[in-house]
C-alpha cells in the first residue's frame, strides 16, 4: 500500500471526510490518503461484500473522455481491443501497451455514444495521460474529468439496492453501463467492478459523491469497504494489479490476457508490440501467469521464489495473502509456461524453507457477474 508520496503532497478523495469520520484507518495510496479498512477490519469487510454488499471509494482512478471524430480509430493505435467495433453502452477491458508489447496500463473504454470513457489507473494517470496526448492526433479531445468521484458496490445484494435506489440500473448486465439518476444526481452507472462479484461502478460529481455515498450506506445490506478487502478479493478473483501481476514487461499474452484482444485486432494489429504479441499468440509465451495454491497455512508474498520438484527456480510470485473466502492462503505468479498446467507440483521458498504447492485454476471463488 507503499508509494513515494510524502503525508504533505498526499491529495483527498471528495469522500476523503466521511472514510474518516466512518473510522477508516488512513494510508497513502496512488498519491491519496485512503481508508485501508474500516472498524469492521479486512476480513470483515471482504466476508460482508462477498454476502452482501461493500461500497469502495476508488476515485482515485483516473476517469477520461475521448471526444472527436474517429477517437475509436485513434485509440485503437495504442491497444489491442476492437474499439470500433463497440456498440454504445458497451465496455471492454484492455491495455496500453508499449513497443516491446508490455503494458503501459491496463484501462476499462467504455462507448459513451458522443465520446469514449476511459478508467485507468490511479497511480498511472498522468503517465497515461501523457502518453495520449503525446500519441494521439490533434483532432482527438482528452478531458480529464477531475472533479468526478467514482463509487463501487459490489456483491450480491448490489442489484437490490442499486434497483431501490437507480430504477433502470437492473436492465444492465456484466460490461454495459447507462446514464442513471441516484437521488436526483446525474450518473454514468456500468455493472462491473474489481471483485469477481456482480455490482456497479457509479462515476458522479464530486461535490454530490457524499450525498449519494451516504444514501447507498443508509441502506442494511451496505457497509464502507477499505483498500485491504479490495486486494483481497481481487486476489480470490484472479484478477491483475498493474505494478504486480502485470508492468511494462509483461505482455498480454504471459499476463492470461489473451481474450481482451478481439479476433481483428489479433489479425490486424496496428497497435504498440503488436508483432511481439502476435508471435506470442502464434507460438506460445516462455512463462505464463497462472494460479497458485499453498498447501498448509503460510502465505507466499510477492516476490516469492517459485521452484519446480528439482528446487530450481522457475519464477515468483506477483500476488499473495489469505483468502478468506476460500479459508487458506492464496497467490499467482509466473512460472514457464512447461510448468503452468493445472495441478503442476511446485515449491515455494517462504523463509528459507521449500513448501509444497500446485498451480490451480484461476478465479479461486467463482464469479459473480450478472450476464442476464
Amino acid at each position: 500500500m507503499n508509494n513515494p508520496h510524502s503525508e504533505e503532497t498526499l491529495k483527498m478523495t471528495a469522500l476523503h471526510g466521511l472514510q474518516v469520520s466512518l473510522g477508516g484507518r488512513m494510508v497513502p495510496f496512488a498519491g491519496y490518503e485512503m481508508a485501508v479498512s474500516f472498524p469492521l477490519g479486512v476480513l470483515g469487510e471482504h466476508k460482508h461484500t462477498r454476502a452482501a454488499a461493500g461500497l469502495f471509494d476508488v476515485s482515485h482512478m483516473g476517469q477520461v473522455r475521448l471526444h472527436g471524430d474517429d477517437r475509436a480509430k485513434a485509440l485503437e493505435t495504442l491497444l489491442p481491443a476492437d474499439i470500433e467495433n463497440l456498440t454504445p453502452g458497451a465496455m471492454r477491458y484492455s491495455q496500453l501497451t508499449n513497443d516491446s508489447g508490455g503494458i503501459i496500463d491496463d484501462l476499462i473504454v467504455t462507448n459513451g455514444g458522443d465520446y469514449l470513457f476511459l478508467v485507468v489507473n490511479g497511480a498511472n494517470k498522468d503517465g497515461d495521460l501523457a502518453h495520449m496526448r503525446a500519441a494521439l492526433p490533434a483532432g482527438i479531445e482528452i478531458e480529464h474529468r477531475t472533479e468526478d468521484a467514482l463509487l463501487a458496490l459490489q456483491g450480491p445484494g448490489a442489484a437490490a439496492v442499486m434497483t431501490r435506489l437507480a430504477p433502470g440500473s437492473e436492465k444492465l448486465v456484466f460490461m454495459t453501463a447507462a446514464s442513471v439518476r441516484i437521488a436526483g444526481v446525474d450518473c454514468h452507472v456500468s455493472r462491473a467492478g474489481y471483485t469477481g462479484e456482480d455490482g456497479f461502478e457509479i462515476s458522479l460529481p464530486g461535490t454530490q459523491a457524499e450525498d449519494v455515498a451516504r444514501l447507498l450506506l443508509a441502506e442494511r445490506s451496505v457497509e464502507a469497504i477499505g483498500l485491504g478487502a479490495r486486494d483481497s478479493l481481487r486476489l480470490e478473483a484472479g484478477l491483475c494489479l498493474h505494478g504486480h501481476d502485470i508492468d511494462t514487461a509483461t505482455t498480454p499474452i504471459e499476463a492470461g490476457l489473451t481474450w481482451s484482444i478481439q479476433k481483428r485486432r489479433r489479425a490486424e494489429g496496428g497497435f504498440p508490440g503488436a508483432d511481439i504479441i502476435q508471435a506470442q499468440l502464434r507460438d506460445g509465451p516462455e512463462r505464463k501467469r497462472v494460479g497458485i495454491l499453498p498447501e498448509g497455512r503460510a502465505p507466499a508474498r510477492e516476490g516469492t521464489e517459485v521452484v519446480d520438484e528439482n528446487g530450481a527456480v522457475i519464477g515468483a510470485i506477483s500476488s499473495g495473502g489469505f483468502g478468506p473466502t476460500l479459508g487458506g492462503p492464496v497467490a499467482m505468479g509466473y512460472v514457464t509456461a512447461e510448468q503452468a498446467k493445472i495441478d503442476t507440483q511446485l515449491g515455494l521458498m517462504v523463509r528459507g524453507k521449500n513448501l509444497p504447492a500446485r498451480v490451480a485454476k484461476m478465479p479461486f471463488v467463482p464469479a459473480g457477474y450478472f450476464r442476464g
